[in-house]
């Protein structure tokens, strides 16, 4: 009976043994392979009998030890949306199920993968190399809020970037305290140009006239060649310091705001209160209706706007708008926080969706689908979907691709172990039919 049984026990040997060389050979042949998580061999000895004045041979077992927490070699690619997970987690993917007017449909079935090499497809979704839509959780465009609720393919759409029509100009210089003489009189003032936007997107040129009008006050006509109305929108008054204002500032700030008596326009002006913004705004009409545009001078009684100090010239330190001309589509970049940002080539960008990382209590018990995807089993617990770098999730390094977690030199150590071991269990099957065949001969 020993006999047949070490012939059984040496069976189950060469099929262990054929397990692991199939593990191996998986290993080997995606070695290269974006992502790819390589399967290890776990051997489990069953007994028959086993006491302390017997013991029986019984059987070896194979179970595969998935190495799916173990990461990868991270290499950076020239693929600008290639992304690469630093630590544990997966992306949430989604695989293509049908199609409907040449759009890609989805199932319901939740993938996640580590395989990173995104590139945008013909519909503007972000795919890898095995097919797999990237997932990501929606933002507003306008508000910039993101929706963790759902996950959802992620579309670029190559839209153009809506104009945004001027509404706040933003100054900052330094009003000289003694003019150098003719440079700012009724005949000659001190000017500023600042091109803003209209609702279409059109572009118009805003001259600010600045005019000493007596110590320590200034006046500032605003005016619009293009106004369709009147090209002058009005003047107000600027009072610096405390003495002239009225208002506890310090010297050479803003401390008051008044419009013009003899030209308000559609000049009107914020009242003082201590660390509040100054700001004199105007109405103009470009021929796309009317078009409020307040100019912030800074704060009263502080320096980060307009001032008057020493000198004889006008010191112009900054001068913008926030107004936006249309944009066309230009390219779309990924972020280490997991933004997704289509560029503009009007300088804007817009953020579009946020790439989660999800993470697993243990990812060793994914179940393995094609394409380096995984599915979540009872075994690897409940899917948690966290900003990159919260939570335990790994952090996002762009432009770079995770490889496969395979060493060559360790797979090509197992597998002369498991030639070695395959060939004793033949030898042991050998020996095992020449002691039967012995057994039998005593017979004749």
């Amino acid at each position: 009976m020993s006999l047949f049984g070490a012939m059984d026990t040496a069976v189950s040997g060469l099929t262990a043994q054929s397990s692991a060389f199939t593990n191996i050979s998986d290993n080997v042949a995606n070695s290269q392979t974006v992502g790819y998580k390589r399967v290890d061999t776990n051997f489990i000895d069953y007994l028959t009998t086993s006491t302390a004045s017997q013991n029986d041979s019984g059987a070896v077992a194979t179970t595969p030890d998935y190495v799916n927490n173990v990461q990868g070699t991270i290499a950076q690619t020239d693929n600008t949306l290639g992304l690469a997970i630093a630590g544990q987690g997966f992306f949430a993917v989604s695989q293509k199920s049908g199609e409907a007017n040449n759009i890609p449909t989805f199932g319901t079935q939740q993938y996640y993968t580590r395989t990173g090499d995104f590139q945008m497809d013909k519909n503007g979704y972000l795919v890898n190399s095995a097919g797999e839509y990237l997932d990501g959780w929606p933002v507003d465009s306008q508000t910039g809020a993101v929706n963790r609720n759902t996950l959802t393919p992620i579309q670029v759409t190559q839209t153009v970037y809506n104009p945004v029509p001027t509404s706040t100009v933003t100054l900052s210089a330094n009003l000289p305290a003694t003019p150098a003489t003719g440079t700012a009189t009724s005949a000659s003032p001190i000017s500023s140009d600042v091109d803003v936007y209209d609702s279409r997107g059109t572009m118009h040129t805003v001259t600010l006239n600045w005019v000493q009008t007596a110590q320590d006050t200034w006046s500032v006509q605003i005016s619009s060649a293009d106004d369709t109305t009147a090209a002058d929108r009005g003047t107000a008054d600027v009072d610096f310091g405390p003495t002239t204002s009225g208002n506890p500032v310090a010297s050479g700030t803003v401390g008051k705001l008044a419009a013009d008596a003899t030209d308000p326009g559609t000049v009107a002006v914020s009242a003082y209160a201590a660390n509040t913004a100054a700001t004199l705004s105007f109405t103009t009409d470009f021929g796309s209706g009317a078009q409020t545009i307040a100019i912030n001078l800074g704060t009263f009684g502080q320096t980060n706007g307009a001032t008057q100090y020493a000198g004889t010239q006008y010191d112009l330190r900054g001068l913008t708008q926030n107004g936006v001309p249309p944009g066309a589509y230009s390219s779309v970049t990924t972020q280490a926080n997991g933004n997704i940002v289509v560029n503009y080539d009007n300088g804007q960008s817009r953020t579009i969706a946020q790439v989660p990382v999800v993470t697993f209590n243990d990812p060793n018990q994914l179940q393995r689908q094609n394409g380096q995807a995984y599915t979540a089993s009872a075994q690897s617990g409940t899917p948690l979907a966290d900003p990159a770098g919260v939570n335990g999730a790994g952090t996002l390094v762009t432009q770079s691709v995770e490889s496969s977690n395979v060493d060559i030199a360790t797979e090509f150590s197992k597998l002369i172990v498991a030639q070695q071991a395959y060939s004793a269990n033949t030898k042991m099957i050998t020996a095992a039919n020449q002691m039967l065949q012995q057994t039998i001969d005593m017979k004749q």
